[in-house]
Parts: structure tokens; C-alpha cells; sequence
């Protein structure tokens, strides 16, 4: 199990979860959204406000009010004060080092002490591990408040009903396998009563989402399958000449490899949608991938000028300016990647290839500082005690940066039990 990061499909979920958290009073930036590759369909909340939701339950979802209801429902927890948080260590990790812990202790619970102590990297600083177990009235007030947040955002619940009766159908129908989220979130007639009478009291609420989510919902969908199906099902499955087809196509093609025709779809998508981020980050990703690094820079830096604050599609942009083995792009790549880490600062592939790059640039220090960092949010503490190190002798002494290497040698020395 993983996570599977795509700028694209967060800003859907992030478009979907805004105005939920505004009804519920929490910031934009307090809950941090997260894909698990799983086809299972599941969502959870985890190491503080992380709101962890599985590509199965987004790629088989038939409407948005689907993930919206699920969104309300997590949201519920967090604003009704149902999760037991995790030490701070916890909520300053790296979504990967939180899914690990989750995966580790299930492990653990499930009488796999071995396998759960392996996964569960650098245990000691996230000794607080819960795995999620709500209780009956718990969930039932965490429905409750979905319906108020819905409401107070003009959405209705029938996306929410609609999801459990989709889950509650494969349930019947596969017994034995069972599913996550029902395990986790057991659905009770009650429960799903109250959802039906809710339904029967909402009053002037369009049951289906505006235009512009159902359009964004459905690239989400194709995105997903594009990526985790085989290519020959989404070809099959995606036969019209629509631009949610030929996206989808353009994908599959992309991995089965055939490049001619993967850059044919995306071609023809750019020149009706010629100020879509997406397309032309998809675009400088089949381009790099297939050796074409100094062709990728083009649509990557397009992309990055359409959606600054990606931080994903700077780090597209300053990979391919980093391979493409001209001296004069590393500064340009050294400063998209350190906008990256101001946006999303516990990412550590973004601060693992800022290291590279400030390496190639000369800059030995820094590079050590960036590996450091990187190696510290994936749990990998020796290697962040010895990169800490190395670059504390060559940076400044009292400068920020010489601090925050001595921070996070410290940090990596209690979580390997070297502090004195």
C-alpha cells in the first residue's frame, strides 16, 4: 500500500472538501488530503488532521456527491473532536511515515508482531499508534454533522446515502471478503434511516453537483483507471471522442509505452484546451519518462504558469531541468523546488531533489541539509544523523541553517536513542 500524489486530482478533492471545512470552522490548511493506492474503498483520519481516502472509493464513485458525503463525514470526526490525536511528532510527518504507522500497527493488532515492528519505521517517535476504531454513537454524530455540513453548504445528502448503499450492496454480495470501511465504519439501519429522513426534509437542494464538479469528477475517474488499470480495459472502456476519453486514452497509451499515439491525444486535447495545467503536465511527464527531458521542460514550465502553487508541477518542471544536464537550469530548478518546500514542507521527494540539485550546482553543504530532510520525514534517521552532520561542519555557524541542521540532528539522535 501507498499514496499516489497527482496535483490534479488533490485540487478536485481539495475544490470538494473546501467549503466543508469553512462550515465546520477549520481553516483550508488544517486538514491535509491524501490518496492510498488501494482499490479497496475506505477513508480515514489518522496522525493528527489527515484525512486519508482510497483510489478505489474515488475511482469508483458515480457521482461527487459521493466523495462529498464520505469528506462531510470525515470532517464530522475532526470538528467533533473524535480522533484521538498522536503526538506532535506524529502530525509533523510525512503522509508516507503516518501510512506506515497505520499499516504497522494493524499488523501489529492482527498478531503479525514482526512484519507490524518492520513497517512501523522509527516506532519510538509515533509510540502513541491508534488504529481507528470509532464507536456506534461516534459515527452516528459524525453523520449528523455531515448533514448539517452539507446543508449549510447547499449540498445534499444523497451522495452519502448513495455510498452506503453501494457498500452495503457488495457486502451482500461478497460476504466473506467483507470491506474496509464497513469494518471500520460499521453501518447500522439506523444510521442509514436517519440519512433517509434527512433526505425526505431537504428542501430546495439540486441533487446533483453543478457542472463544473461532475466535468472535474469524471477526469478524476478516467485519470485513476488510466493510471491503475490495465491499458486494454481503458482503451475499451474509453472509446468516444471525448476530451474525458482522450485523456484516458492518452494515458493508456502512455503505458503501454506507445509515445506516437499517447502524444497524438494529448496534442489534440492541448488545442482545444490550450490553458489546461493538467494536459501539459501530463504532456512533460510522458515526454521525460520516454528519454525526451529537454522537450519536457516546455509543457512542465507552461503547467507551473498556470498553477503556481502546484506544488507537484514545479517538481515535474525542476526534475526535467535538472536531468537535462545544463549547468545554467539549476538555478531556476533549485528555485522551483525550494517553493515547493514552502508549500508543502513535509514532502521529502521535493527536499530529497532539491539535495541533488544544490549537489550539481556545488553547493555541498546546503545538498546535505535537503538530504537531511528528507531522509528525517521518510523515518530513515541514520541517514539523517549523518547528513545532519556533515552539513552542520560546512554550513555557518549560528546561521539558520546550521540550526536547523543541529534541530534535526538532535531530533534523529532521540529517535535512534543516541541522545544523552
Amino acid at each position: 500500500m501507498s499514496l499516489i500524489r497527482d496535483a490534479e486530482i488533490e485540487t478536485t478533492i481539495g475544490t470538494y472538501a473546501a467549503p466543508l471545512l469553512e462550515a465546520a470552522g477549520l481553516d483550508d490548511g488544517t486538514v491535509r488530503l491524501h490518496i492510498v493506492n488501494d482499490p479497496g474503498i475506505n477513508a480515514f483520519i489518522a496522525g493528527g488532521p489527515n484525512l486519508f481516502l482510497t483510489s478505489g472509493m474515488l475511482a469508483t464513485a458515480e457521482e461527487p456527491g459521493e466523495i462529498i458525503g464520505v469528506l462531510a463525514h470525515e470532517i464530522g470526526h475532526i470538528a467533533g473532536g473524535h480522533l484521538a490525536r498522536t503526538r506532535g511528532a506524529m502530525e509533523d510527518a510525512s503522509a508516507e511515515m503516518i501510512l506506515a504507522t497505520i499499516l504497522g500497527a494493524g499488523a501489529i493488532i492482527a498478531g503479525q508482531g514482526e512484519v507490524g515492528s518492520a513497517i512501523v519505521v522509527g516506532g519510538q517517535t509515533v509510540a502513541e499508534q491508534t488504529f481507528l476504531r470509532y464507536s456506534r454513537a461516534q459515527e452516528q454524530a459524525a453523520d449528523q454533522a455531515a448533514v448539517r455540513l452539507l446543508a449549510s453548504t447547499g449540498q445534499s445528502a444523497s451522495g452519502l446515502l448513495h455510498m452506503f448503499q453501494r457498500l452495503e450492496e457488495r457486502e451482500r454480495l461478497s460476504p466473506m471478503q467483507g470491506n474496509a470501511y464497513l469494518r471500520s465504519h460499521p453501518l447500522t439501519r439506523e444510521r442509514v434511516r436517519f440519512i433517509r429522513d434527512h433526505l425526505e426534509e431537504e428542501s430546495g437542494i439540486a441533487d446533483e453537483a453543478p457542472e463544473a464538479l461532475r466535468t472535474a469528477h469524471d477526469r478524476m475517474v478516467a485519470k485513476l483507471r488510466g493510471f491503475l488499470d490495465p491499458p486494454e480495459r481503458t482503451l475499451a472502456a474509453y472509446a468516444d471522442e471525448s476530451t474525458v476519453a482522450r485523456y484516458a486514452r492518452a494515458i493508456a497509451h502512455y503505458r503501454i509505452p506507445d509515445l506516437p499515439r499517447a502524444l497524438a491525444e494529448l496534442d489534440a486535447l492541448l488545442a482545444l484546451h490550450p490553458e489546461d495545467p493538467w494536459f501539459h503536465e501530463l504532456k512533460g511527464q510522458v515526454l521525460f519518462e520516454n528519454g525526451r527531458v529537454r522537450e519536457a521542460i516546455a509543457p512542465y514550465g507552461r503547467a507551473v504558469a498556470l498553477r503556481e502553487n502546484a506544488a507537484l508541477l514545479r517538481l515535474g518542471l525542476a526534475r526535467a531541468q535538472i536531468e537535462a544536464g545544463d549547468e545554467a537550469l539549476l538555478a531556476d530548478a533549485i528555485g522551483h523546488l525550494e517553493t515547493a518546500t514552502r508549500l508543502e514542507r513535509t514532502e521529502p521527494g521535493y527536499w530529497y531533489h532539491l539535495g541533488i540539485a544544490r549537489g550539481r550546482a556545488g553547493e555541498r553543504a546546503p545538498s546535505m541539509l535537503a538530504f537531511a530532510e528528507s531522509a528525517y520525514l521518510r523515518g530513515d534517521y541514520d541517514k539523517a544523523l549523518y547528513h545532519a552532520g556533515v552539513a552542520a561542519e560546512g554550513l555557518p555557524h549560528g546561521s539558520a541553517s546550521w540550526l536547523r541542521a543541529e534541530d534535526i540532528r538532535n531530533a534523529a539522535e532521540v529517535a535512534t536513542g543516541r541522545a544523552r
